[in-house]
């Protein structure tokens, strides 16, 4: 530690007059004099000290440091617009959407510019037959701004930053599928068609989200799930977004003021199944299908997230071996997801056979084969099987929703069983969405069908593949409910 430098004290030749024979004048100067050296001598101090701390407490980065935000007005009167060029249902993107007591707002002078509420939000029930979820003004209200100062007063407390509003209860939620398959994809989707491909961390840096999570009507930790995937993941993606309850939203309504979220995406299940996909293919995502975005838009964060939970990133080469780390395959890696323990699942003869088949190709040198429980795995575990495999096989199930952290290669795919003359688009929308889909149409009982590189999401019906170019679906299920293009 440096010390202050010592002081040489000063002998004068005389001793000099006592304070009581100074005139005021001089006695003043004396005062201001001793006070500015100690002053100095503080201040030399301070600063040492202050060298010291530093020297004791790491160095903060540049980046903490950030930039004061654009000015945001406080005022209600300002109206509520939506973010990008048209509202997508159940996935809602506004900027300025306004809180009071529980109830959002939207404040506007041209409602029409809007779908309607059912579009937006709904009732938070479970969903099931002949519930009303049909929203009513406890959950959202649109008011002219003439009203807004009436009804929420003057001002609003900024929430700065972009916020999710999941407005859903537990009964989906808690599910590795529905959160992430759903959720988070859906919301992903829509948010990356506001930014341009340069925002979107390709150089595996991290990639931009929301500020924070609110889960209104999620008490403790129910949108968790039993394997503990969803927190896991959602900590390694967006390891700066806090995720709060409804103890946080409770909070808020409490104050009995009025908060202004700069930007809120609003998330509601059921308004979003109130879309014409969704009547077709019965998926919360089916709304998102319409926005535009790029075919790698899943990219930056499949990288990230793999990246965070494993420590590196497997590279493929166009063969689909992993040639990163260095000696991870020399064939092209193919998982099998076992549900032998489970209500859904292959005849035991089946299963065994298709084991043997496996494991055929890969003593011929084809691929490398994987046969996995993941309910007995560790996230690390499953995040390293899946983020090296190029063909991901198994009976429609859970297990699937781990196409999300598979690496893109020519050779990728994702080979889903059914049961016969059955269909549901749960992983083949998860399929399109990760680039992992047809690029033709075919029904075919080829046994070469792995070798033929074309295929990229197929269903299994015993002998018979099924599989749809871009642009065309499965229709057979509900025949007078085919997309709208």
């Amino acid at each position: 530690m440096s010390h202050a430098p010592s002081i040489r004290p000063f002998v004068p030749s005389e001793s000099p007059p006592s304070v009581d024979d100074m005139s005021p004048m001089r006695r003043n100067n004396h005062f201001c004099a001793i006070g500015l050296v100690v002053l100095l001598c503080g201040l030399c101090f301070l600063s040492t000290w202050n060298q010291d701390l530093k020297r004791g407490w790491r160095e903060w980065p540049a980046s903490h440091f950030k930039s004061p935000p654009e000015y945001v007005s406080t005022l209600t009167s300002i109206e509520t617009t939506i973010a990008g060029s048209e509202l997508v249902y159940g996935f809602g993107l506004f900027d300025r959407l306004y809180l009071r007591s529980g109830t959002l707002y939207v404040v506007t002078s041209t409602p029409s510019n809007f779908p309607l509420k059912k579009h937006i939000i709904a009732r938070p029930l479970n969903m099931g037959p002949g519930q009303d979820l049909d929203p009513t003004d406890r959950e959202l209200q649109f008011i002219h701004p003439s009203d807004a100062s009436k009804i929420l007063g003057e001002h609003a407390i900024i929430i700065e930053g972009s916020s999710m509003i999941v407005y859903d209860t537990d009964q989906f939620m808690n599910h590795f599928y529905h959160w992430w398959g759903e959720i988070m994809l859906g919301a992903w989707r829509v948010s990356s068609a506001l930014r341009s491909t340069a925002t979107l961390a390709v150089d595996g840096t991290q990639p931009f989200f929301m500020s924070r999570v609110l889960l209104p009507h999620i008490f403790g930790q129910e949108w968790k799930d039993s394997p503990g995937l969803n927190a896991g993941l959602m900590r390694a993606a967006f390891p700066s977004t806090s995720i709060e309850n409804a103890d946080h939203w409770d909070d808020l309504a409490s104050l009995d003021k009025t908060f202004v979220f700069e930007r809120a995406m609003l998330v509601s299940r059921v308004a979003a199944h109130t879309h014409k996909l969704s009547q077709s293919w019965r998926k919360m995502i089916s709304s998102t299908m319409v926005v535009n975005v790029s075919e790698t838009f899943w990219e930056p964060l499949r990288r990230t997230t793999v990246q965070n939970v494993l420590g590196y990133l497997p590279q493929l080469d166009s063969h689909g071996v992993v040639v990163s780390p260095s000696g991870a395959s020399e064939m092209p890696v193919v998982t099998y997801i076992m549900r032998q323990g489970s209500s859904r699942r292959l005849a035991e003869i089946d299963h065994v056979n298709l084991l043997k088949a496996l494991r055929g190709l890969e003593w011929s040198g084809a691929c490398q084969v994987h046969a996995i429980h993941p309910e007995k795995m560790s996230l690390a575990e499953q995040m390293d099987v899946m983020a090296r495999s190029s063909i991901v096989i198994g009976v429609h199930g859970n297990g699937l929703t781990h196409q999300l952290w598979m690496p893109h290669s020519p050779r990728s795919a994702v080979i889903e069983i059914f049961a016969p003359e059955g269909y549901v688009h749960d992983y083949e929308l998860l399929a399109r969405n990760m680039g992992h889909q047809a690029s033709t149409d075919r029904i075919t009982t080829s046994p070469n069908l792995i070798s033929s590189g074309f295929l990229k999401h197929y269903a299994i019906w015993n002998d018979t593949v099924k599989s749809f170019a871009p642009g065309k679906w499965y229709e057979y299920l509900y025949p007078s409910m085919r997309p709208q293009s």
